[in-house]
């Protein structure tokens, strides 16, 4: 699903040059629960921008379903990332005037899904959360839990084949950063790819398979 050919992402700052990716190479197959481990400033979140097509490699190649990214538009990289990514952040990024049943709608209004589907996978999604009773809180009425979960069932409904974690549990005290780990661990049960980026070892250590980096250098542990 997801391949990395000597994938490098350079920065450069007058005659200095930083390469936040150095040469990276990896595979996630489909249905695979992998995370990406490194300490801060190691390249965990540019690698995370290019899986997700937020960014563009500047030297090799990313394959993603058989397709070379390199290849597509920006108005064709945005409908990758509205239908086949699911974004679940560290910051859980809910619009603070929407309540939690508008904000896990309001990616399928950019897919254009129509009225009664829409309404059928929010309420859908909230369910598999346990977050029906609190669809109409807005996120300052949510514990910080809570609105890790509207932002899981926002990606749920959105239907991806990829849900791209970035420190999902990074806000969270233990015992609810174990419950947000338990939901991912019931979508993995379910057949859903999942890539989870982490500083945390025993966040990583839950995954299937590892994959660490450090400067910009990838390396794939089975």
């Amino acid at each position: 699903m997801i391949i990395f050919r000597d994938v490098s992402r350079i920065y450069r700052m007058g005659d200095t040059e930083l390469r936040a990716l150095d040469h990276a190479n990896m595979h996630i197959r489909e249905g695979e629960f992998v995370s990406i481990i490194g300490p801060s400033g190691s390249g965990k979140s540019t690698l995370m921008n290019i899986v997700g097509c937020l960014d563009l490699a500047d030297e090799g190649e990313y394959y993603l379903d058989g397709q070379e990214i390199r290849r597509y538009s920006e108005d064709a990289l945005a409908r990758i990332r509205n239908r086949k990514i699911g974004f679940i952040f560290q910051n859980f990024n809910l619009i603070g005037r929407m309540d939690a049943y508008d904000n896990v709608e309001l990616p399928l209004i950019y897919q254009r899904v129509p009225f009664g589907e829409r309404r059928r996978r929010v309420e859908e999604a909230l369910e598999r959360v346990s977050l029906t009773e609190r669809a109409h809180h807005r996120p300052n009425e949510l514990s910080g839990g809570q609105q890790q979960r509207v932002a899981i069932a926002r990606a749920i409904a959105a239907r991806p084949s990829i849900f791209l974690a970035d420190e999902p549990t990074g806000n969270l005290d233990t015992k609810t950063g174990e419950e947000i780990m338990a939901l991912f661990h019931e979508l993995h049960g379910q057949g859903s790819t999942i890539v989870l980026i982490t500083h945390d070892p025993s966040v990583a250590a839950q995954a299937d398979r590892r994959i660490n980096i450090l400067d910009g250098h990838v390396t794939e542990v089975d």
